[in-house]
């Protein structure tokens, strides 16, 4: 049975850090939510816009496959940039659309968690004042509508580098949302806060870069395993991070590899055969 996790918020679980400046997590026992089936995870998990990349979901679901050596992990992809919360309101499309998503997984997985992380979008004009009780409306429905009311809910917080980027002057609460979101893992029964201090940004100012993004699905998987929040960076990140990425593929993983790359335009026809036919 697939142990699966639900993706929900915007572009920050998404991902949009550059593809090209982290190695390639590869796994054929992570697998990723596509027309209701599952297929082997490859980055973008989460195509929202053109512009989707690396997220934190890759990395979390590496270490959970560190601690699971023999089982599959599904992710569910969701996330939506650029919303608020109020787009995720129970029974709007985005909600609706999470919850039919992951009844499909639960047809071949077991829930097991929902990893979100927004706020963004409800870091001005007062908004982050109401972000606690919104955010507990939605974490009861999701949990009501997919029966699993003990399910774990992880949050992250927002970047420090928010107040400082291109579009700083639109996230002046973000401070604000990060206290929300910390009190709301203090209150709320089984929901944990996960700290992004120490993560850095795109040249955009607005999105976590790649190699910040492996390390929050460290922090991450770690609350989500120790049942704890997060506040502090993690000493083994980089440690384990490098594990993940540089772990040993096996032969069928090396051919789906070299699939891919055939199918990009990467890799000639007789490129392909020469080097599938050095794996048998």
């Amino acid at each position: 049975m697939v142990s699966s996790f639900l993706m929900v918020g915007q572009s920050n679980m998404a991902g949009r850090g550059y593809l090209s400046d982290v190695k390639q997590i590869y796994d054929d026992k992570i697998k990723m939510l596509v027309n209701g089936r599952w297929q082997a995870m490859t980055e973008p998990i989460n195509f929202d816009r053109p512009t989707s990349g690396i997220g934190l979901a890759a990395s979390f679901a590496g270490a959970w496959r560190l601690k699971n050596e023999q089982e599959e992990i599904g992710l569910i992809p969701c996330a939506d940039g650029g919303t608020s919360l109020d787009n995720w309101a129970v029974d709007g499309v985005l909600f609706e659309n999470a919850v039919f998503q992951a009844k499909l997984a639960l047809r071949t997985s077991r829930l097991d968690g929902i990893l979100w992380h927004q706020g963004e979008n409800d870091s001005f004009g007062g908004l982050s004042a109401l972000y606690c009780d919104k955010l507990s409306i939605i974490v009861d429905a999701f949990r009501s509508a997919l029966k699993v009311l003990d399910i774990p809910f992880i949050t992250g917080g927002l970047g420090n580098f928010l107040g400082a980027g291109r579009y700083g002057k639109y996230f002046n609460e973000y401070n604000q949302v990060n206290d929300a979101l910390l009190k709301f893992s203090e209150t709320k029964p089984n929901c944990y806060f996960v700290t992004a201090n120490g993560l850095t940004a795109n040249e955009d100012g607005l999105h976590f870069d790649a190699v910040s993004q492996r390390r929050f699905g460290i922090r991450y998987f770690e609350s989500y395993f120790t049942r704890k929040n997060i506040l502090a960076p993690l000493d083994f990140e980089n440690e384990l991070i490098g594990i993940i990425q540089d772990r040993p593929l096996t032969k069928k993983e090396q051919g789906a590899l070299f699939e891919i790359e055939f199918a990009r335009g990467r890799m000639s026809l007789g490129d392909l055969e020469e080097k599938l036919n050095c794996l048998t």
